[in-house]
């Protein structure tokens, strides 16, 4: 047995711990955490400093250097997250059905903790404290499973959230991490299914497939974004908002999963109004991929390849296709989608309802940017990633959808004949 089974066996044990704590009581230990984190900021930079010294040395992307690091002003931001999570309403215990039945006895569907939570990640030091919280306020333990290449930063700041918890008179082994580099402990941590209720990968495509494929753990699988933008033959808005919805999914934030991604444009479109949109494109210096029909269209574009076709490129990178109908929009969408989140720019109601139902995805939207997708713009306060699967949730995941459900029966003693 290695690190993670240890691990893993404290975490199911001090779950139960949880089961009939008050909010109050939860919030206390948020509260002092995100007071902590404060206090010791500059231990926190210190060793975030050893993390990202490290990763220059291993040649990581200038993108993945951004996500590891931190500073005064971003452990202030993570802070201030958690207060955001001490005003949402506590899930657990709330009804989600109930009735009498016929024979008498009382039906009611709660809101109850899964239990044990394991988080796999990969370089984002404020994903350690935005999972820790959520999963705590939610009634779960939590393992996360980190970066090497930020060992050290995940390391001080479960610490920190252990100090608070000790300090509350809850058990630390609630919020616990696996502290190694080694695939060894985190294929362990997979197999685990007498411990660790769920298994939730937040990352790229490689550390997502690794886990939904190696787990024996249920995995809520956190999915890509292959994001997709329709512009119909339909379509009453002027070129104008047409740009304006392109240029905001793809550039206000391009490293981000509901990025768009892609762009596909029905045939009849005005051939000036796709010009129009990729030089605005070009203006924010995004590179422009297509297919032949586009390339005779727009020569600065080069010739996307087919496997692109199915990229995520979190970066100022766009792949654009001429369609022939909404039919051939949807079947592509669903044959090189991620599920995640794809939209149409349309006037017509008829076409919208055909979109809507039929591209499957997590999120799909009518004349809006996919950048909404997200659980703070949706109204449901801190998520803990975007679920692309259909069981056990899907789209942007918050409190209420990282827990399960139980049913209360209560009688007055009937028995079943």
């Amino acid at each position: 047995m290695g690190i993670a089974y240890e691990i893993a066996k404290k975490s199911k044990e001090a779950s139960y711990f949880l089961l009939n704590k008050k909010t109050s009581e939860k919030n206390k230990v948020l509260e002092d955490i995100a007071e902590l984190l404060i206090k010791k900021t500059s231990e926190i930079i210190y060793a975030n400093l050893k993390d990202c010294n490290a990763a220059k040395e291993s040649k990581i992307s200038e993108s993945l250097l951004d996500r590891l690091a931190l500073d005064e002003n971003r452990i202030k931001a993570i802070s201030e997250s958690i207060y955001e999570v001490i005003k949402l309403s506590d899930p657990v215990g709330e009804t989600i059905t109930g009735c009498i039945l016929p024979n008498g006895l009382e039906l009611n569907c709660i809101r109850s903790p899964f239990g044990v939570i394991g988080i796999i990640y990969e370089a984002r030091p404020n994903v350690t404290v935005d999972s820790a919280v959520l999963c705590l306020k939610a009634g779960s333990a939590v393992i996360l499973r980190g970066s090497s290449h930020a060992l050290n930063s995940n390391k001080k700041l479960v610490e920190i959230m252990q100090e608070a918890l000790i300090k509350n008179n809850f058990p630390k082994d609630l919020i616990q991490s696996i502290d190694t580099s080694s695939r060894e402990d985190a294929r362990e941590l997979m197999s685990l299914r007498q411990f660790v209720d769920v298994l939730i990968p937040r990352g790229g495509k490689g550390l997502i497939e690794s886990v939904v494929n190696d787990s024996k753990v249920p995995v809520i699988e956190t999915g890509i974004g292959n994001c997709h933008i329709y512009i119909d033959s339909i379509c009453g808005l002027s070129d104008d908002e047409v740009a304006a919805i392109v240029i905001n999914a793809k550039t206000q934030r391009p490293s981000v999963c509901n990025a768009a991604e892609k762009l596909l444009v029905h045939k009849d479109v005005k051939k000036q109004t796709l010009i129009k949109i990729l030089d605005l494109l070009i203006d924010k210096k995004v590179k422009i991929k297509g297919c032949q029909k586009v390339l005779k269209i727009y020569p600065k574009a080069e010739l996307a390849l087919e496997e692109e076709w199915y990229e995520e490129f979190l970066d100022l990178v766009i792949a654009v296709k001429i369609v022939d109908s909404i039919e051939d929009a949807v079947s592509h969408i669903n044959k090189y989608g991620s599920h995640h989140s794809d939209a149409i720019i349309t006037s017509s109601y008829e076409n919208s309802r055909f979109f809507t139902s039929g591209v499957d995805s997590s999120t799909v939207y009518v004349n809006a940017s996919t950048r909404f997708t997200d659980g703070g713009q949706f109204g449901m306060g801190a998520e803990i990633g975007i679920s692309t699967q259909k069981l056990h949730w899907r789209g942007p995941m918050g409190l209420k959808q990282i827990t399960t459900n139980k049913f209360i029966v209560t009688g007055c003693g009937q028995i079943r004949k």
